[in-house]
């Protein structure tokens, strides 16, 4: 079944005293509503739309590009907003979310997923801790009982169909929504609950955003690798290869493949995030067909197998340690390469060159020496 997701961003989150909307105010170092973005990036959502007011349509769409999300103009309310979003979706399922909750979890917004395939329905909620009561001009009118009351969050889940059916009849009922399971419950049936966390919680006053405001992982789901490759001269060429970049120099490494240092510790960095074995085991040098391979070609395998793994790479970088040839000016070129094979963006890519100070194998020139460090995120 394609997922689709409705992130709600198109509000002005006037409550909150910024003079601007909320979720464009930095949190942990980012705009809020990144946050949000962010843990929606994930492989069982198919397509995320994100709508914005006409204002602050430039800012948003900037954050949604990197994730592959769409921008539209919302509504007039969130009731208008949600509603084009849903003309716009694709999905079997939707999941429904209010951008101002950037605590929500990845596991959070699978379990949404697994509980509207189970019921059709999905509401994130969690159960109160204070005595509730009905109030009516200042007097409790209703006391009920706790262990009856929850508090709903987002997201929200539905069965596509049936969601944008509910939106169409009640798009004339005058009713002022303030969340999808109230117009699914007048018009469909009573939503199915699921149980949230205390921590997923909404971003509504400039207090929300210092006072408990629950740390968010900078880590959550990605993994560090770290690989290292020595190489030494002798090779019969003229040239080295390095990224993938074929530099000039009196002699090449002596390897059963290419010898391409770099990108082989950047092999091993990322098969070592993904907590599998080192090039050597896929790529042993004792097999007559990796014989004089190219390590770019290789590179795109371990790739490959990050992805079966549910890993991909956000960013990488390289030391190369080396007193010849001089890589000073093939930095930019061997960085391009890097970024290309990887399908990263060049600034999430880094190589840096040095000498050893004549110190050493590498000092000695006698050979090349590169470390890698690669950071993979679930996907």
């Amino acid at each position: 079944m394609k997922i689709s997701a409705i992130i709600c961003a198109a509000g002005t989150g006037e409550r909150a005293g910024f003079g601007r909307n909320k979720l464009l105010v930095t949190l942990y170092g980012a705009p809020a509503l990144y946050h949000t973005l962010r843990a929606f990036d994930i492989s069982e959502i198919d397509e995320v739309v994100v709508t914005s007011s006409a204002a602050d349509y430039k800012e948003i769409k900037t954050l949604c590009t990197p994730f592959g999300f769409d921008t539209i103009l919302g509504g007039k309310t969130r009731f208008a907003g949600v509603k084009k979003a849903l003309d716009k979706i694709s999905g079997d399922i939707v999941i429904i979310h209010d951008g101002a909750r950037p605590f929500v979890t990845k596991k959070i917004i699978r379990d949404c997923i697994e509980t509207v395939k189970t019921y059709g329905s999905a509401v994130c909620a969690t159960p109160v801790t204070d005595t509730m009561a009905s109030v009516y001009y200042g007097v409790i009118t209703d006391v009920p009982k706790r262990e009856t009351v929850y508090a709903v969050q987002t997201p929200q889940g539905f069965i596509a169909a049936d969601i944008k059916k509910a939106y169409e009849i009640a798009a004339d009922d005058g009713i002022p929504y303030t969340d999808d399971s109230s117009v699914y419950a007048n018009y469909i049936g009573l939503p199915h609950i699921f149980e949230g966390d205390r921590h997923n919680t909404k971003l509504t006053y400039r207090e929300d955003f210092t006072r408990d405001v629950p740390m968010i992982s900078p880590a959550e789901g990605c993994r560090l690798g770290i690989g290292a490759d020595t190489h030494a001269f002798g090779g019969l060429d003229n040239f080295v290869t390095l990224a993938g970049v074929k530099i000039e120099c009196d002699s090449s490494l002596i390897a059963h493949s290419d010898g391409d240092v770099v990108l082989h510790a950047v092999m091993d960095a990322i098969l070592s995030a993904c907590g599998l074995k080192d090039i050597g085991h896929y790529f042993p040098d004792t097999d007559k067909k990796y014989k004089g391979a190219d390590s770019a070609k290789l590179l795109l395998e371990v790739i490959d197998m990050a992805k079966a793994e549910g890993y991909a790479p956000v960013n990488i970088s390289v030391t190369v340690q080396a007193e010849k040839p001089r890589l000073a000016p093939h930095i930019d070129d061997m960085t391009t390469s890097l970024a290309k094979l990887c399908a990263l963006p060049a600034d999430c890519v880094a190589i840096a060159a040095g000498t050893s100070e004549r110190l050493g194998f590498v000092g000695e020139g006698l050979g090349i020496v590169a470390y890698a460090s690669v950071l993979m995120r679930k996907i």
